[in-house]
C-alpha cells in the first residue's frame, strides 16, 4: 500500500501548482472535505486537485503517477463502498463536465467524466433519448464515476448497465499514454499498434487466451456480477470489449478523459404497476413471472422505508396508488401509448393471479402519481440510514446480488443470518436483477461491534457465493468488499485480478487498495474514533439524535443529494457555486472532522468550519429535502454560538445590526423617518456589516401594533378569539400585511387579539448564533402568551420564518419549558388556520414563491388549497430559496451568492410574468428579494384575500 511517506507530498504539491490552471489543495479544509465518500470509510487525502479542464486532468494524473503517489479519481463522491478516498484525490466534477456532442442519428453522446447524469438526460430528452443506466443518485452522479463503478440503476433490467451502454473511452494510462478503447475491437489490428498501446493489447489478448476457461466459468455469470474486474468482456463472444472491461475497474486501470456512450430511445408511454406483498421474500418469489413480461423496471421497497417518509409523502403515496402490503414492487411497463402499456401491465397482473401469487396491486398511469411513488424508492438510500426508532443503520452489506431466480433463497438466508447476529435492516433494491440494497444497524462505534461487522459480512459472502451470486451488484467493491473477493473467486481468481491490474498499472498507483491488495473490511471505518466519544454540551437539545451533537453529524452519510444542480430548496449556495465546500454534505463533513479532531484540530474555534458555514443561508432546505433530515441551519447556529463565545468583539458587525433587529426596530419605531434616512447612508451600511449593494428596507411610520391599538375593536365574532402573532417583520416593516390579516380573520368570524406584551420568536438571534440571548427572549415571550394558549386560543402567524422558529427551533432550545410545545402545537399559518373557511373569489393568475422555512417545517398545502378555493390559478416555480434568507443576503460578502440564487429561477420567472399576474410571497425576505431584483411588488396571501373582500 502506498503511503504519503513513500513520496514527497510538498514537492508534488508545488509541481502540480506550477503546471495546473486548476487548484491544488494541501490545506486542512480541502483534505477534510474529501476524507470520506458515501461509505463507512475514511481516508484523509494527502492532496486534493480540482483540474480546470480535461487537459489539466491529464497533466495532474501524469504528474501524480510519476511521483509514485496514489491517484484517486473522484466524481460526485457518492460511492458507497469507499471507492474514491485517500491518496491524491482528483475531482473531475467541478470543471471537467462538458457534454461535447449529442448525435440523435447514431444515438450517441460524447461526454467528459464530470458530466452529471441528469444533465445528460436533459440534453438527450429533446431527441427522445435517454441513457440506459439510471441510478437513484442521478442528480449528482457523474458519468466518470458511473463508468468506474459500472453503475446500473432501475432500468438496467431492460437497458443494461453502464458497461452495456459505453461505446468507447478516451483514457490516460498512469505512464502518460493516451489511447482510445472501444466496446468492439479488432484484436489483430489493435495488437499491431506501436508502443505502449500495442503492448497493452497484446498482453490483454494473451491474458484472455491463457485464462479463457477460468474466466468463462467464474466471471460474467449474470448481469449484476459487478465484483472484481469484468474479465469476461475480453472473451471472443463479447467482441473483445476493452471499454466494458474498464467499466467497473474503479479507477484502478486508467483515467477517463472522454466517453462516447450509447443513448436509448425513450418509450412513448409508461405505466407503473405497484404490487403489494406481506414480506420481501414473497415479493421475490414472483420475480420470474414478472420478468417474462419484459418490464422496464422492477424495484422493491418495504414498510420500514415507507414509514420513515414524511407524513405528507406517505399520504400522497397512498393516494397515488400504494396498495395494501408491507413490501412492494414498483414494476414499470412501456408501450407505444398509455393504453398499450396498460394492456402489457394487465397481462402481467393476470399471470401473477393465475400463478397463485398473493400480490395486491394497483395500476398508476398519471405521471405525477408515478413520481410520488418513485420518491419512496429514490430516497431509500438516505431513509434507510435510520431505523424507525431513530437508531443508526449503515451500509457495508448493501449491495449483494444473486441470480434473480435465487433471490427468495438469498432473502431467507439473509434474514436467518441477521437474526443470529441480532441485527435488522431496511431493504430496497433491483429485484428484477436479484440485487438487494439495505442498511443494517451494525455497531460501528466499538471494537466488538466492528468485529461482529466483519464476521457478518464474511458469513453473508459465503451465503451469496453458495447461491452463485456477487458481493457487489452495483456499487463496486471498494474498501467494503475487496477483501471478500477471495471468498468469492478463490486464490486463483484473485491472482487473475492482480495480473490484470499489473497489465494496466504496473506501479499500482491507480486507486491502490481497491480490488487488489485490499485492507481488511473493518479497517478505516470512519465512525470508530474520538468523535463518537465527544458528547458536547450544546444549547439545542438534538432530541432525535439521542441529545448528541456528534450523532447528529453522523446523519450525513454522504449520498450527496444536496449536490443537485437544480430543483428543490437544498442547497442554494451549492447550486450557485458548485463547490463541495458549499454543499450541505461539505459542511457536515467539516463539522464531523471538527469532532474527530485530528485534521480539523481547533474545535469550536475552527476557521475552516466557520468559513464553510459562511455561505449557508440557514434556509432549512436540508431539513426536509435531505433524506436523513440533516439540519444544517441548526448546526450552523450551534457552531456560531460556540465559535464566538466569550469573544463578542470577533463577531461580524451584521450579527449586531441584524441579529438584534427586534430591539433596534422597536427603537426605530420612535423616529422612523430619521432612521430610514440614516440607514441609506454608506457609512451606516459599513458600520452595520451590510452589503453596499443592498437597499435597507424602510421602517413603517406606524407599526402594526400601534395601528391595532388605535383602532376601534371589533368583537363578537361567532368563532371566538384568535391570537395574531405580531412578528418583527410584519410589525415594523410590513404592517400592511398585519392589517390585511386582521380584516380577513374578522370577516371569517374571529375576534383578533394581540399578545399583552411585546413578543419575539428569537429568530434573528438564532440565525446569527446568539443562542443564549435567543433563549432569554423566547422564555419571556412564552411567559407572555402562556395564559392565552393555556385557555385554548389558537395562534396565527404571518411570517413563515418566525412560525418555523416557534414550531421547530423553540422546542429544541427550551426542551424543559412547559409552554413551548403548547405554543408550537397551537401555531398555524394564515391559510392553515382558515382551511375550513370559504374565501372570496379572487380569480386570475398568480406566481407564488414558497418560503423555504415554510417548505421545510410548515408545509404549503393549505396555501395551495386556499388559492384554489379563491379561484386563483397558482404557479409555484421550482425556485428553491429566494437567496435573501433573512440576514444572509444583506451581509457584506454575500450579495453575489444571494443575487445568483434568486436569478437561478425566481427573479427571471417574476420578470417574465404577465403584468396581470399577481406575485405572491408570504415571506418578508422573499418579497424583499423580488422587490429589489425586479420591477414587481409582491404581496402576502392575506393581502390578496383582503383585497377581494374589499371589492365585495
Amino acid at each position: 500500500m502506498i503511503t504519503s511517506a513513500s513520496y514527497d507530498v510538498r514537492s508534488l504539491a508545488r509541481a502540480l501548482a506550477a503546471e495546473l490552471r486548476g487548484t491544488v489543495g494541501p490545506d486542512t479544509r480541502s483534505r477534510a472535505l474529501y476524507a470520506a465518500d458515501a461509505s463507512n470509510y475514511r481516508a484523509v487525502p494527502d492532496l486534493v486537485v480540482v483540474p480546470a479542464d480535461a487537459e489539466d486532468l491529464a497533466t495532474a494524473v501524469t504528474l501524480v503517477a510519476a511521483a509514485g503517489a496514489p491517484v484517486t479519481m473522484r466524481g460526485a463522491g457518492t460511492s458507497m463502498a469507499g471507492n474514491a478516498i485517500g491518496g491524491v484525490v482528483i475531482d473531475a466534477s467541478r470543471h471537467v463536465n462538458r457534454i461535447l456532442d449529442i448525435d440523435a442519428e447514431t444515438r450517441t453522446a460524447i461526454v467528459e467524466p464530470g458530466v452529471v447524469l441528469t444533465d445528460l438526460l436533459a440534453a438527450a430528452a429533446p431527441h427522445g433519448l435517454t441513457f440506459g443506466a439510471d441510478p437513484s443518485s442521478a442528480s449528482r452522479a457523474t458519468l466518470g464515476g458511473m463508468i468506474a463503478n459500472n453503475a446500473c440503476g432501475a432500468h438496467s433490467v431492460a437497458w443494461g448497465t453502464t458497461a452495456d451502454n459505453v461505446r468507447s473511452l478516451d483514457i490516460l494510462l498512469p505512464d502518460g499514454t493516451r489511447c482510445t478503447v472501444e466496446s468492439v475491437g479488432d484484436r489483430a489490428e489493435l495488437a499491431a499498434r506501436p508502443g505502449r498501446e500495442g503492448d497493452l493489447h497484446r498482453r490483454l489478448q494473451s491474458f484472455a487466451d491463457r485464462n479463457e476457461l477460468v474466466i468463462r466459468r467464474r466471471f460474467g455469470q449474470f448481469t449484476r456480477q459487478i465484483s472484481g474486474y469484468a474479465l469476461h468482456r475480453l472473451l471472443p463472444e463479447n467482441g473483445y470489449d476493452v471499454a466494458g472491461l474498464l467499466c467497473g475497474s474503479e479507477g484502478g486501470f486508467a483515467a477517463t478523459l472522454r466517453a462516447t456512450v450509447a443513448l436509448t430511445p425513450l418509450p412513448a408511454a409508461k405505466v407503473l404497476c405497484v404490487l403489494g406483498f406481506a414480506d420481501s421474500v414473497t415479493a421475490a418469489e414472483c420475480v420470474p413471472v414478472v420478468l417474462r413480461h419484459e418490464p422496464l423496471t422492477m424495484e422493491s421497497i418495504n414498510i420500514d422505508l415507507v414509514e420513515r417518509l414524511p407524513a405528507e409523502v406517505r399520504t400522497a403515496a397512498t393516494e397515488a396508488g400504494l396498495p395494501p402490503g408491507r413490501a412492494w414492487l414498483l414494476v414499470e411497463m412501456g408501450g407505444a401509448d398509455r393504453a398499450s402499456a396498460a394492456v402489457a401491465a394487465e397481462k402481467m397482473r393476470e399471470e401473477l393471479r393465475d400463478s397463485g401469487s398473493p400480490a395486491t396491486s394497483s395500476l398508476v398511469t398519471e405521471p405525477a402519481a408515478q413520481r410520488v411513488l418513485w420518491r419512496c424508492r429514490t430516497d431509500a438510500a438516505g431513509l434507510a440510514t435510520r431505523r424507525a426508532d431513530g437508531a443508526e443503520a449503515w451500509g457495508g452489506w448493501e449491495d449483494a446480488a444473486v441470480p434473480p431466480q435465487r433471490l427468495g433463497d438469498y432473502l431467507r438466508g439473509l434474514d436467518d443470518l441477521l437474526g443470529r447476529h441480532g441485527l435488522s435492516g431496511a431493504s430496497y433494491g433491483h429485484f428484477g436483477e436479484g440485487c438487494m440494497h439495505m442498511r443494517i444497524d451494525f455497531d460501528l462505534l466499538s471494537s466488538a461491534g466492528l468485529a461482529t461487522y466483519r464476521e457478518f459480512v464474511e458469513q453473508a459472502t459465503d451465503l451469496v457465493v453458495t447461491l452463485g451470486g456477487s458481493v457487489s451488484g452495483e456499487h463496486g467493491d471498494g474498501r467494503a468488499r475487496s477483501a471478500l473477493l477471495g471468498r468469492m473467486y478463490g486464490d486463483d481468481g484473485v491472482a487473475l485480478l492482480a495480473e490484470m491490474k499489473d497489465i494496466w498499472d504496473p506501479g499500482r498507483v491507480m486507486n491502490p487498495g481497491v480490488i487488489v491488495d485490499p485492507p481488511a473490511v473493518n479497517a478505516g471505518i470512519r465512525h470508530d474514533g474520538p468523535a463518537k466519544d465527544r458528547k458536547l454540551l450544546t444549547l439545542f437539545s438534538y432530541a432525535d439524535d439521542d441529545h448528541d451533537f456528534a450523532q447528529a453529524q453522523r446523519r450525513c452519510v454522504g449520498i450527496g443529494k444536496c449536490r443537485q444542480h437544480s430543483g428543490g430548496v437544498m442547497c442554494p449556495s451549492y447550486q450557485v457555486t458548485r463547490e463541495e465546500l458549499h454543499s450541505t454534505r461539505g459542511r457536515a463533513r467539516l463539522l464531523w472532522e471538527m469532532l474527530q479532531g485530528d485534521v480539523v484540530a481547533d474545535g469550536w474555534r475552527s476557521t475552516e468550519v466557520r468559513d464553510a458555514l459562511d455561505l449557508c443561508l440557514s434556509c432549512k432546505g436540508c431539513l426536509s429535502d435531505c433524506p436523513v433530515n440533516v439540519d444544517m441551519a441548526t448546526y450552523k447556529a450551534e457552531f456560531t454560538h460556540h465559535h464566538y463565545a466569550r469573544r463578542p468583539w470577533a463577531r461580524p458587525l451584521s450579527h449586531w445590526s441584524m441579529g438584534w433587529l427586534p430591539l433596534s426596530a422597536r427603537l426605530a419605531a420612535k423616529a422612523p423617518r430619521l432612521v430610514n434616512r440614516l440607514a441609506r447612508l454608506p457609512l451606516t451600511k459599513r458600520l452595520g456589516g451590510i452589503a453596499p449593494e443592498r437597499e435597507v428596507p424602510a421602517f413603517a411610520e406606524q407599526s402594526f401594533t400601534e395601528w391595532f391599538t388605535g383602532r376601534t375593536p371589533v368583537t363578537g365574532g361567532a368563532k371566538g378569539p384568535v391570537l395574531l402573532w405580531p412578528d418583527t417583520f410584519t410589525n415594523y416593516l410590513a404592517p400592511e400585511v398585519g392589517r390585511a390579516a386582521v380584516e380577513v380573520l374578522e370577516a371569517a368570524g374571529y375576534d383578533v387579539v394581540l399578545p399583552d406584551k411585546p413578543v419575539c420568536c428569537g429568530l434573528t438571534w438564532i440565525s446569527t448564533g446568539q443562542l443564549s440571548t435567543a433563549k432569554k427572549v423566547l422564555e419571556r415571550t412564552l411567559a407572555a402568551v402562556a395564559p392565552q394558549v393555556a385557555a385554548g386560543m389558537p395562534v396565527v402567524g404571518l411570517e413563515p420564518s418566525c412560525l418555523a422558529a416557534l414550531r421547530h427551533d423553540a422546542p429544541a432550545l427550551l426542551p424543559g419549558n412547559p409552554v413551548v410545545q403548547a405554543v408550537a402545537d397551537a401555531t398555524h399559518t394564515f391559510a392553515q388556520f382558515l382551511s375550513d373557511w370559504e374565501p372570496p373569489h379572487v380569480g386570475g393568475q398568480a406566481l407564488v414563491q414558497t418560503h423555504c422555512h415554510q417548505h421545510a417545517v410548515l408545509g404549503f398545502d393549505a396555501e395551495r388549497a386556499m388559492m384554489a378555493a379563491a379561484g386563483i390559478e397558482a404557479t409555484v416555480p421550482d425556485s428553491g430559496c429566494c437567496g435573501l434568507a433573512g440576514n444572509f443576503g444583506f451581509e457584506r460578502g454575500h450579495y453575489e451568492v444571494s443575487k445568483a440564487a434568486g436569478e437561478r429561477v425566481l427573479l427571471p420567472a417574476v420578470r417574465d410574468a404577465a403584468p396581470t399576474t399577481a406575485i405572491v410571497a408570504d415571506g418578508f425576505s422573499c418579497r424583499t428579494q423580488i422587490a429589489q431584483g425586479t420591477p414587481r411588488r409582491p404581496v402576502h396571501l392575506a393581502q390578496v384575500i383582503a383585497a377581494a373582500l374589499r371589492r365585495g
